[in-house]
């Protein structure tokens, strides 16, 4: 149960919001990755990465804040972390092209974001 400083702080709106957008920037590395199989959007995809890694940090922060002022859950912010950290190693294998490896963590990536969408939503 949200506790009302939760709620009255607006950090849970905050996470929402932060979480929404990363598992659309998410989302969408996974269709510049496409164009790159197809020889175009290197750009655009290197791009997004460092956008994952802001957003993932910046989601981390405020996982934090609704977990101990608000009294929330902690397990999202360990989720948080799991991201940020999955957004680096994403990186680090993608840059020597591991791509055995960088898809399936890149999907596993993709599922953990979409886990705290509904778990915020749904509260």
């Amino acid at each position: 149960m949200v506790t009302e400083v939760a709620k009255g702080s607006g950090y849970m709106t905050a996470f929402k919001v932060v979480a929404v957008l990363n598992t659309a920037v998410v989302f969408a590395q996974a269709v510049t990755a496409g164009q790159l199989m197809s020889g175009a959007g290197a750009g655009l995809h290197g791009t997004g990465s460092f956008v994952v890694h802001l957003l993932g940090l910046v989601q981390l922060i405020v996982a934090v804040l609704i977990w101990r002022p608000g009294r929330v859950a902690g397990w999202p912010a360990l989720v948080s972390v799991a991201i940020l950290l999955l957004g680096f190693v994403q990186s680090m294998l993608g840059g020597s092209g591991a791509v055995m490896t960088h898809v399936p963590l890149g999907m596993a990536l993709f599922g953990l974001c979409v886990w705290l969408v509904v778990w915020s939503w749904r509260r």
